[in-house]
């Protein structure tokens, strides 16, 4: 039943993204900034940990369980260290992420010649 729920919850997200390109005509930025930002602001109310132990890998693996990263990290150092631990925070959760994007973007350029 983990499973199914964790297709449910990740399709769902998807879904509302597709909405949000066909019927309402944003791009993918504005739609991938929406997720991130509706990410965090689940985090902000506790919600985000509440889906993720529901959905699993359902939650974690869309572009919202990034924004929740970024808030979720940026609160726990910023307990700690204070308002320096706040960018601390930020970069210590994603920085996996955003280091392989990177570099896997990296390797596609050279691989790939672009068009226009």
């Amino acid at each position: 039943m983990e499973y199914v729920w964790a297709f449910v919850i990740g399709g769902a997200i998807c879904i509302v993204g597709q909405i949000l390109l066909d019927v309402f005509k944003f791009t993918p930025a504005h739609v991938m900034s929406i997720f991130v930002v509706s990410g965090a602001i689940l985090d902000g109310f506790g919600l985000y940990d509440k889906l993720i132990e529901f959905a699993g890998a359902g939650a974690t693996v869309p572009i919202t369980s990034f924004g929740h990263s970024l808030l979720h990290g940026a609160m726990h150092q910023a307990k700690e260290h204070g308002f320096i631990g706040i960018g601390i925070g930020i970069f210590e959760l994603t920085s996996a992420g955003i280091s392989a994007a990177i570099l896997f973007a990296f390797i596609i350029a050279l691989i790939f010649k672009p068009k226009g």
